[in-house]
């Protein structure tokens, strides 16, 4: 098992989509009086991340390797796989020479 934290999990991904010049995108969560909030208007479990190069458009959310995507989550995944042309991922720190091979 792969032991790594969600941050660093986080940052290789990013420095894979910088390297392999991806135009990317992550919402990233801020501490309030209220605790952690992504502030977002819309449905929740929208993905980490979105990624385009060139006639690509990938959908990416992260996942720790026993993380499990919430029912939100799960209705995004779905709704995107179905649409034609657009890639969705859920990826997880194991993959990551496949998450590699993907960005190339």
């Amino acid at each position: 098992m792969i032991n790594i934290t969600e941050k660093d999990f986080m940052r290789q991904v990013e420095d894979l989509l910088k390297v392999l010049h991806w135009h990317w995108t992550h919402f990233r969560p801020a501490r309030t009086e209220h605790g952690w909030r992504t502030a977002i208007t819309g449905h929740k479990g929208f993905v980490d991340y979105v990624a385009v190069k060139e006639k690509r458009c990938l959908f990416i959310e992260l996942k720790s390797e026993n993380g499990k995507l919430t029912p939100s989550q799960e209705e995004w995944a779905e709704l995107l796989k179905a649409c034609p042309g657009v890639e969705y991922y859920c990826w997880r720190p194991s993959q990551i020479e496949d998450i590699a091979s993907i960005l190339r």
